[in-house]
């Protein structure tokens, strides 16, 4: 709960209180920019999107007991009898004006920034899970990492937080410092640099360029983590005046995992290494990829205060990561699903073959599909990026490759020309089309991973593949009624 009265609301904001006292005490539990979900005593943030103005929403956010709405000075702006409102020239800004504004004066806990072209996500849920252990810690739910879903983050902080972690994205150089500015870090970390992105920025370097601004942002006084396997990631060390902390599995890292073990559950154990003092660790996510993530969380904790055999010891208890990130599920009809639809880069899609592979390590007779969508955001590197995994389909031997939507076309075709390959592909136009192939060849002991990037809407495959019985799948195509009944 965080107090704010109407006076101070205007001097942060240089905002106009209207139908309430300057004097007037707001006990905020937590802003939101949704009206959908609206909170009693909050604060409703009216954003202007391109297709929603939250400005048509104030009559619901007052039924709903908002305590205040934060709306632009645009004329003819409608108002609502009864709720008070805070007039300024931009709500997004004035969210993040307050949300500045909390973390000077208000928050005293420590405060850590995670950015990355992949695995920032899973990076700060496991910082998150290892943190909560101990003390008071808030995260954003899922990739709260934009410039509304950062500032929404510590105003759901309070003076009672002790450990506060901000995952950062970035559509653009000056983005991230942006973010970091309202934020001001303690700690950043770097998890990688990919090719996430680079139509927007044009080449990995300036990706990196983007990433480092996290870290280039840091104080005197505070803790940059590194990646030391990533040689772009690496090289931000050059430029910083901040204390450096390195991870990875190559020797000279502060931080360093080794002799990897992966169990049959797709989980995996290592050794980390640190300090001169090594310790048994359990990453359990289903990938070796997601070791380096856990390095970095290990790492984090550790320069946040965690001594290091708790932070290994504590990171083999968390399991919760936000939704369709290598999630595994075996369904009702024996067929196991990997969820990893959430997003996906050329780095990414390689790293969920390989996990995919690795799944069948031990029972060949099962099938692995890979039921792939667009890699978004590649520009003039789609082609050659769409290419290449529909070789690497073929050749790490997966059984049948799916390929969905028109930029998938070459990555069928890659694959199909793939001569040693003993599987097959196909590619569709569309989810349904997709979902028709599979009830149509889909048996029980199979193995099905989805992935694409998140716009391409493919986690409507896993979902139903899991929720229907292969039986009722075809059932209800061969009476033509699927779509009729929500099921395709």
């Amino acid at each position: 709960m965080i107090e704010f009265t109407g006076r101070q609301l205007e001097e942060i904001t240089g905002g106009t209180l209207i139908g309430c006292e300057q004097s007037h005490l707001f006990n905020v539990p937590q802003f939101f920019v949704d009206s959908r979900s609206a909170i009693r005593d909050g604060v409703f943030v009216a954003l202007v999107g391109e297709r929603v103005d939250g400005h048509d929403f104030l009559d619901s956010v007052y039924e709903a007991g908002a305590a205040l709405a934060i709306v632009d000075t645009a004329p003819g702006r409608p108002m609502v009898e009864g709720l008070s409102v805070l007039r300024v020239l931009s709500p997004l800004r004035a969210l993040a004006q307050i949300a500045h504004w909390v973390r000077v004066n208000v928050l005293t806990a420590q405060v850590i920034g995670v950015t990355g072209s992949s695995g920032k996500t899973s990076t700060k849920d496991l910082i998150a899970g290892i943190l909560g252990h101990r003390g008071e810690t808030v995260a954003p739910p899922g990739s709260f990492n934009t410039e509304v879903g950062l500032p929404l983050t510590i105003l759901s902080a309070d003076a009672n937080t002790e450990f506060l972690i901000l995952e950062m994205g970035m559509r653009g150089i000056g983005h991230i410092s942006t973010l970091a500015e309202i934020a001001e870090p303690d700690i950043g970390v770097v998890v990688n640099v990919g090719s996430a992105h680079i139509e927007l920025l044009g080449s990995v370097e300036n990706i990196a360029e983007a990433k480092s601004e996290l870290v280039r942002a840091l104080p005197a006084t505070g803790t940059a983590i590194l990646n030391k396997d990533d040689p772009l990631v690496a090289k931000m060390s050059d430029s910083l005046n901040c204390e450096i902390c390195t991870f990875g599995e190559g020797q000279g890292s502060d931080f360093r995992a080794s002799d990897l073990d992966i169990e049959p559950d797709g989980t995996t154990r290592f050794i980390i290494t640190h300090g001169g003092n090594s310790h048994q660790a359990h990453v359990q996510l289903v990938g070796p990829h997601y070791v380096s993530n856990a390095l970095a969380a290990v790492s984090v904790c550790v320069c946040a205060g965690v001594p290091f055999e708790t932070a290994c010891e504590l990171l083999s208890q968390v399991n919760v990561i936000s939704k369709w990130r290598m999630e595994v599920t075996t369904a009702g009809n024996d067929v196991t699903v990997i969820n990893d639809s959430y997003n996906a880069n050329p780095e990414s899609m390689h790293a969920a073959l390989k996990t995919l592979t690795q799944f069948r390590s031990g029972e060949p007779d099962r099938r692995t599909w890979a039921v792939l969508g667009e890699m978004c955001e590649l520009g003039e590197y789609s082609l050659d990026a769409h290419e290449s995994i529909g070789r690497l389909a073929a050749r790490l031997n997966i059984s049948r490759l799916v390929c969905v939507g028109k930029a998938t076309r070459v990555m069928h075709l890659a694959a199909d020309n793939e001569s040693a390959w003993g599987g097959e592909s196909a590619w569709v136009s569309d989810v349904d089309e997709a979902l028709e192939l599979l009830a149509r060849d889909l048996r029980a002991g199979d193995i099905v991973l989805v992935k694409a990037s998140r716009s391409i809407g493919l986690e409507r495959v896993a979902s139903e593949v899991m929720e229907l019985s292969l039986s009722s799948l075809m059932t209800d195509l061969d009476s033509g009624n699927g779509r009729e009944q929500g099921n395709l």
